[in-house]
């Protein structure tokens, strides 16, 4: 079962991967990089980071626990959805109603006739939320059923509904096309709806709005735990912002050496770590609520195991390989072979922290399942200070080298108090049997 999950979830985001490839081809192609370009990746860029923090990393460790614990499955999740997507709606009508004033904040350096041009993106864009949120939250019913094969190929539909907006708007106006692939955003979040309804309605999960009156206020515990996810899950993406802001005082091209390395090694990241991981949480999540903690960490045991090889060979593969990568992928036009040197390095710099990353994510599962979001989010907050403590010592000898290391470095820190949380005994113990 856990080795058939993780093959469905590493099939599923491989797929999503090419496919976004190709969108990326494509829109370089037909929209260029331009002005209305960077508008639609900017309006964009918000709901798709919120996505990241909220739905797809925070709400499914603070809920699947919080799910698997509850006597009252129905009325918990039905509460939980209808406060969450009615404040995601308030806040998306909020945005349309104010998106000069959301796109002049986010987008600080445009001038005033480009946040007109954009403001209109980002009121469409910003709907994509609420639909991803809906996806996450039958998606996290789905996991807990060990149904993992709708959410991980669904991912991929977002990236057939833009392409096929950029095919059907190749041939129109710039400003033209960057509303075709908003509305691209919006149809691929509605197809990804649809599939998920199909797959509750056939594991009979629509009882979801079927309220009974109960005592217990189980969502109390759910929201505080939610909110010590999120900044847990936040400090990925405000790590990566502050490596950007460092490396905009380096020289010319190294944002998109660090942008490209990471995008490589977030690869089989995805690939075995991630997968892993949503396969691996629901049963995990499941045995400590049965109070069978051998089975959950024999499942540990076994996921940490099959991770560590599959790790070991990309890190092998990509450091040996790491110039010959970077070349088949993206020296043409105006990426030199000197852009291929700069950013190999940088991959190799990251892929050293591959193996500690992607196995203290397994070992961080334990915490969540726990409902020891708090401590986990403590854990996270810590490896990005160290990192930025890194960052600064490291950019001026080595440039953005130094920063990717700095990101491994923290990597090594996040696995330590991690397993540290868990308990270094347990852990040992665990491995000798």
């Amino acid at each position: 079962m856990l080795l058939k999950s993780i093959f469905t979830n590493s099939t599923g985001i491989l797929t999503s991967r090419i496919l976004g490839f190709i969108r990326d081809l494509l829109t370089a192609s037909i929209l260029g990089a331009n002005i209305y370009s960077d508008i639609f990746f900017v309006a964009f860029k918000l709901p798709n980071l919120f996505r990241r923090i909220f739905a797809e990393g925070a709400f499914t460790q603070a809920f699947i626990p919080a799910y698997a614990k509850s006597n009252h499955k129905i009325r918990f999740s039905s509460i939980v959805f209808l406060q969450l997507f009615g404040f995601l709606i308030i806040l998306s009508l909020l945005v349309t109603l104010f998106s000069s004033l959301v796109a002049k904040a986010i987008a600080i350096g445009f001038d005033q006739k480009t946040i007109d041009l954009a403001a209109p993106l980002f009121a469409i864009n910003f709907y994509y939320l609420p639909m991803i949120f809906i996806v996450t939250f039958m998606a996290a019913l789905l996991q807990y059923k060990n149904h993992f094969a709708t959410t991980a190929y669904s991912t991929a539909l977002l990236n057939l509904a833009m392409i096929i907006a950029l095919l059907i708007s190749k041939d129109m106006e710039k400003y033209e096309i960057t509303f075709y692939l908003s509305y691209g955003v919006l149809a691929g979040g509605l197809l990804q709806i649809f599939v998920h309804l199909y797959a509750i309605k056939r594991l009979n999960l629509c009882k979801i709005f079927h309220f009974k009156k109960h005592k217990i206020k189980e969502e109390n515990k759910f929201y505080k735990n939610f909110t010590s996810a999120t900044i847990g899950s936040s400090t990925t993406h405000l790590s990566a912002f502050i490596d950007t802001w460092l490396a905009s005082f380096l020289m010319t091209g190294s944002i998109s050496y660090l942008y490209y390395g990471n995008r490589v090694f977030q690869l089989p990241l995805a690939l075995f770590a991630i997968a892993t991981s949503i396969a691996l949480f629901p049963m995990i999540a499941r045995s400590i609520k049965n109070k069978d903690e051998n089975k959950a960490l024999a499942l540990m045991k076994k996921s940490s195991l099959i991770l560590l090889g599959f790790l070991s060979i990309s890190t092998f593969i990509g450091i040996f390989f790491n110039e010959f990568i970077i070349s088949l992928l993206f020296e043409r036009g105006a990426f030199t072979s000197t852009d291929t040197s700069n950013t190999a390095l940088i991959l190799s710099m990251y892929l050293i922290g591959l193996i500690p990353f992607g196995i203290g994510k397994i070992f961080s599962l334990w915490l969540y399942a726990k409902e020891q979001q708090f401590l986990a989010a403590k854990i996270s907050v810590y490896s990005l200070g160290w990192n930025i403590v890194f960052s600064l010592l490291l950019i001026q000898p080595f440039g953005a080298a130094g920063l990717a290391f700095a990101s491994t470095l923290s990597g090594f820190i996040l696995f330590f108090l991690t397993i540290k949380a868990f308990g270094f005994q347990k852990f040992l113990i665990m491995f000798k049997k």
